[in-house]
This record gives structure tokens, sequence and C-alpha cells, in this order.
């Protein structure tokens, strides 16, 4: 029985031992222009690619922190927290308009491609294409057509920002679905340079031209710079995607596996969702609630604050793919051992990177213009969150990798509607301190259930701290 053949005869209510090698079966080897490498073989290479993600995630941030900086500039205050605001919502709804193809990317071709089913692979890269071009535009006129209907759109200010966002929101769900693509080859740079750094840059080039033509100074204006340069780079990384695809998947005919892919892309897309949303549920609130101008320095903070997040994404990428090698091979120990490293680690790196980030954030909040400094206690709950969150550990990494995706989306779409309602009650309250805080006890009290879920289902501790006498210490 081939690979593939062999994960869509497994039911999902399979046993967890039998999940472990089905993941290690499916992603037997990365890819690097055709030639195959186990990835657990040397932690030296993973090691130089979580450098290699991390070093472009800290170009793109900067990136972005200095656009953000420029158009809050350019804008003002106002406009600036309408962009805000508008921005968001394309980034929650265009990471999950794809229904989960860009991570059923990572799940689904490794496998095809070890069992030689290049026909499945076709299918899926062109189904993937075309449904999240076409549910992309087709959220973006539901949302347009509610908010006619509700009233704030054809007037007010928000009318032409949301209709610009309209339009980039089927290009952005197609370019997110060419990043899970990439990365399903293991070609980190080609999955993040273009999306993280090309569009980051044109954004910015894009918006000094418009205004030095004469185009006003609008969140709008903007917006359909985003626009411009979302549409360049994607067709950029579609460019050099299909390049390098071709050289190992020829021609030919597809075969789609609509029951196996919906079946696992959708629940990936509901956490993608919720996930999503909870990075940005704290602006959202505010956007509806707060004056723009309050929004606009909410918003500078967390734009800083992503560089701690920064520091757990770089060691995922060097670790996940050898939680599933060593759950594969029944080396308990050595998974455990991992995962305490890379919690410690983490833990370490954010509490350094945060603290440095607090060091020199005055400086930086004043970049964005007078009064912007006014965020800096917000960015400091925001990093205490962030470390307290790291104290965990990997326990969502644990659950997507060894299974348990559904127990994780069930986690995250709790806390989503916790914060939600922590955040509004806070702000009414305490205003934007309050909103911070909500935020920083949310994302610390799901990184904990997290961690209890997968202790629970695989018998792994993966908080920093090691509980003597609990299950969740041993090995």
């Amino acid at each position: 029985m081939t690979a593939s053949a062999y994960i869509r005869s497994i039911p999902s209510t399979a046993l967890v031992p039998i999940r472990r090698r089905v993941i290690r079966a499916s992603e037997p080897a990365a890819f690097d222009d055709g030639v195959a490498t186990v990835p657990s073989a040397s932690a030296g290479r993973s090691l130089h690619a979580a450098a290699a993600v991390f070093a472009t995630r800290v170009a793109s941030a900067g990136l972005a922190y200095a656009s953000q900086v420029l158009i809050a500039r350019l804008l003002g205050g106002t406009e600036y927290g309408i962009f805000a605001a508008v921005s968001v919502w394309i980034a929650i709804l265009g990471h999950s308009a794809n229904l989960g193809w860009s991570q059923g990317a990572c799940r689904f071709l490794p496998a095809a491609q070890a069992a030689g089913d290049h026909d499945a692979v076709r299918g899926f890269l062109l189904a993937g294409s075309v449904i999240s071009a076409v549910v992309g535009a087709g959220v973006a006129a539901l949302g347009i057509a509610a908010l006619w209907l509700e009233g704030s759109v054809p007037g007010g200010p928000y009318a032409m920002p949301l209709v610009m966002a309209a339009l980039v929101l089927p290009v952005f769900a197609f370019q997110d679905f060419l990043e899970g693509v990439a990365r399903s080859q293991n070609w980190a740079v080609l999955a993040i340079a273009p999306p993280y750094l090309l569009r980051q840059g044109l954004i910015m080039v894009a918006v000094v031209a418009a205004l030095s033509a004469g185009a006003p100074a609008m969140a709008s204006s903007a917006l359909a710079c985003m626009l411009a340069a979302t549409a360049i780079s994607a067709a950029v990384q579609a460019f050099r995607l299909r390049q390098r695809l071709a050289r190992t998947i020829a021609s030919g005919p597809r075969r789609y596996l609509w029951r196996s892919w919906l079946g696992a892309c959708l629940p990936i897309a509901a956490g993608d969702l919720a996930t999503a949303a909870l990075s940005v549920i704290d602006v959202v609130i505010l956007s509806l609630i707060a004056p723009p101008a309050v929004v606009g320095l909410y918003f500078a903070a967390t734009r800083l604050q992503q560089f701690v997040g920064f520091v757990s994404y770089a060691a995922t990428a060097a670790t996940a793919q050898r939680f599933s090698a060593l759950a594969a091979s029944d080396d308990r120990q050595g998974l455990q051992r991992l995962v305490w490293n890379q919690a410690r680690l983490t833990a370490a790196g954010t509490a350094l990177v945060g603290g440095s980030l607090l060091l020199v954030a005055p400086c930086l909040l004043d970049l964005f213009g007078s009064g912007f400094r006014d965020a800096l206690p917000v960015l400091a709950i925001l990093v205490a969150g962030s470390l307290a969150a790291s104290l965990f550990g990997p326990g969502e990494h644990l659950l997507t990798m060894l299974g348990g995706e559904r127990r994780a989306a069930a986690i995250t779409l709790a806390t989503l509607a916790l914060a939600a309602l922590l955040c509004s009650a806070a702000y009414l309250h305490y205003g934007v301190i309050g909103a911070a805080a909500a935020m920083a006890a949310a994302v610390t009290l799901r990184a904990a259930a997290m961690a209890l879920a997968a202790a629970s289902l695989h018998g792994i501790g993966t908080f920093v701290i090691r509980l003597r006498g609990s299950s969740l210490a041993r090995p």
C-alpha cells in the first residue's frame, strides 16, 4: 500500500501510536531541489534552517515596522488607526480563506511525493490555488454586502478602505497558499521572503510614490498600495515556485482526493482562523469600541511585540519535524528531552529579546510620531504575556505534529471567546492597559491548556519547570 493510501485508510479516531507512525510515514524527507534528506539526520541542518527563518522573519519585521512608522507619519493618527484596523481584518480572513489548504500542503504534498503519487500532487496544487482565490473573493463579497446592508458602506470613514481590503483579500489568500506549498518542500526562504520581505518593501515604496504623486493621505490610498504590493509579490512567488516544482513534478493528469483533503483541511482552517483571530482580537475589539487614535497607539505596541514571537517561531522551525521522527521511532526519552530543551531555550530567548526590546522601545515608539510613547506600558504587558506563555513549552506544536489538532483548535476557539470578553470588559473599565492585561492573561491560559492537553494525550511534559511527582515530569 502506498503512503498516501495508507493515510487515507486510517480513520480520524485511530490510536495515537498509529497516528505517530502515519505522521512519520507522510513526512520522511525534506526536499531540496528534488533531493531528499532525512530531517532528523542532522540537528545542525535544522538549526541552520531555523536561523535562516529567524533572520528572514526579523528582517521582515524590521521592514514591517519601518513601513508602519512611515505610514503612521504620512497618514496621521486617525487615518493610520483606520488602516491598522482594516489590515488586521485582511490578515484574519486572508489566512483562513484558503480553507486550511496552506497547512494541508505541509501534510499531504510530502506524503504524495514520497509515494510517487504525482497525480494527487498536481490535483492538490490546482485545487488549492482555485479554492484560495475563489473563497477569498467570496468572503470579501459577503463582507461588503453585509456592511452595505448595515450601513457602513457606502458612507463613513471605513467605506473606501473596506472596498480596497475586499480586493486585497483573494490575492492575500492565494499567497498564503503559496507559502504553505513552499514550506511543504522545506524551501523556507521562498516560503516567507516574498510575503514578508518583498511585499513589505513594495508597500513602503508604493505609499511614498503614491503620496508624492498627489494621492490623498488616507487609509484607502495605503490599502491600494497594499493591493499592488501583494499582487506583485504573489506573482513573483508563484513564478519561482512553479519553476522549482517543475524539476520534480512533471505535467500530467490530476487526481482529486476531496474527502481526504477536506476532512483534514477544514479543521485546520478552523484552527488557523481562531489562531489568527486570537493574535489580533485585541485590535479588533478596540477598533469597534475605541477611537481610531487609540487603536493606532495600541497597534504600534503590537508591531513591536511581534519581535518577541519570532523566538518561538524559529524554535518550532528547527524542531517540528523532529517531534514526528522521534515519536515514530518510539524514542520517548529523546522526544521529552527535545521538548524540554526547546521549552527552556524558547523561554530564555523570549526573556532576552523581550527585555532588550523594552530597553529600546521608547526610541522606537517615538519614530511613529508624537504621543506614541504612551504605548510603552501596553508593550510591557504584552511582552510579559509572551514570556509567561513561553514557560509552558510547545504544547500546541506537539498536538499538531503528533495528533490532536482538533483539541488544539477547540482550545484556541475557547481562548478566542474568552479574550474577546475580557478585552472588551477590561477596556471599558481600565482603558488600553486593561485590554493589554486581558490579552496577556488569555495567551498565557491558552499555553497552559495546550501543555495540559499534550501531557494528557501524549504523556509528554512541556513545562519549563518540571513538576516532580507529576506525569508532566516523566519522559
